[in-house]
């Protein structure tokens, strides 16, 4: 199908709730889409941090191949031999003592299954959320989505039990903390928000809060775990071990999948009947699941972001101090952001990358986020860094 009919029917029957960009993609290999007519685009989109293993990638698409032709979905009225591999798996990578997983189908429902046991387990409501953070659209996740934007015109739903700390601002988060908040929501680093990190003070002294009031600390790394930052999660670079964690995103390599993960005994607090999913957790997303911890490991996928990660850190700073567009560097791993000194200008740099054969993201207006498959190369960086320098001029 060319792409004008593909933009007439969306046009014609789809919500218009997205502000695409004109572009359709029919096929990707590696760390690379091809459009309809075949042009090829170098992808640090990675579907918003979801494709972490870009784009059919033999060993996974041999995994969901095989699964295809087992069983792709029964309900959790039984019990799934792939759910219950990925939750062993997830238990290898995870901090002791988080033991338990509970899976969903997206990062939003992750976050509010993370709250409702957060709440059940305290048997308190008070939850606080970072201003500029971002859990998701569900209802309960945009109460804990501390940006105006997105909540404008949903107040209804959302209920009054959410407050929103300053991020990296300790006093902050103390003036708001007591012993009636059941939950505080933390992000290693800002996503959505303008890939703003946490410092390791700050982190360190919320956990230490939380323990010190009976608040549970559940982070959300749904766009940081599974290996963005270079360790499987991001509180792993600091050594901090959170009540609850929530991932999603990366998990799956595109199968939509997400996963609440805590300790046995705050889990104990959902008993049956308490929460559930139709699709969560079935056979076909969960055997994604494990091919990609698999991948990871076999190929040692994390050391490729961890030398590839720094020394784009190092490009970007050493561009900044030629280049005065660039306001700011931040991030690491394959999280980076460069802030740029006017929205315009951030959207202008995204779309001539793109009429040059890069994709690249810009979020909170005017940062250059990029997210690429945890694959993409030394090479590969060069080649952004070639167009990305190219668009500055």
């Amino acid at each position: 199908m060319d792409f004008d009919t593909v933009k007439d029917l969306s046009s014609k029957y789809l919500f218009q709730n997205y502000g695409r960009l004109d572009l359709a993609f029919v096929r990707g290999e590696g760390c690379y889409l091809f459009d309809a007519a075949g042009k090829k685009y170098l992808d640090a989109v990675a579907g918003i941090a979801v494709n972490c293993l870009g784009y059919a990638y033999p060993e996974w698409v041999k995994a969901m191949q095989d699964q295809l032709t087992k069983l792709v979905h029964v309900s959790n009225l039984y019990y799934v031999e792939e759910q219950a591999k990925l939750a062993q798996r997830l238990n290898t990578i995870t901090p002791d003592p988080i033991t338990r997983t509970l899976f969903v189908n997206s990062g939003a429902e992750a976050n509010e299954g993370a709250l409702k046991t957060a709440v059940r387990y305290t048997k308190r409501h008070k939850v606080l959320a970072a201003l500029n953070g971002f859990h998701g659209r569900t209802s309960a996740a945009l109460g804990a989505t501390g940006q105006t934007k997105y909540q404008a015109s949903f107040e209804p739903l959302i209920s009054n039990v959410y407050h929103y700390y300053t991020y990296n601002d300790l006093e902050s988060v103390k003036s708001l903390i007591d012993r009636d908040t059941a939950a505080l929501m933390i992000e290693g680093i800002q996503g959505e928000g303008g890939v703003v990190p946490a410092s390791e003070e700050f982190l360190k002294g919320v956990r230490d809060l939380c323990t010190d009031l009976g608040v549970l600390m559940v982070v959300d790394e749904v766009q940081t775990g599974m290996g963005r930052t270079g360790k499987w999660f991001c509180m792993d670079h600091f050594g901090i071990v959170p009540d609850i964690i929530t991932t999603a995103k990366g998990l799956g390599a595109g199968m939509p999948i997400g996963a609440v993960m805590t300790t046995d005994e705050i889990a104990a607090v959902m008993t049956p009947g308490t929460h559930g999913t139709t699709f969560g957790g079935n056979p076909l997303v969960t055997a994604s699941g494990c091919a990609v911890i698999d991948i990871i490991s076999r190929h040692h996928i994390l050391d490729n972001v961890n030398k590839v990660g720094k020394n784009w850190v190092d490009d970007l700073q050493k561009l900044k101090q030629e280049n005065s567009h660039i306001v700011d560097v931040r991030g690491r791993g394959f999280l980076l952001g460069a802030e740029i000194d006017t929205p315009e200008k951030a959207v202008a740099i995204r779309d001539y990358m793109i009429a040059h054969g890069v994709l690249t993201n810009v979020c909170h207006g005017k940062t250059i986020r990029i997210i690429p498959p945890l694959i993409f190369s030394a090479e590969q960086k060069d080649d952004y860094m070639k167009v990305f320098t190219e668009a500055l001029q």
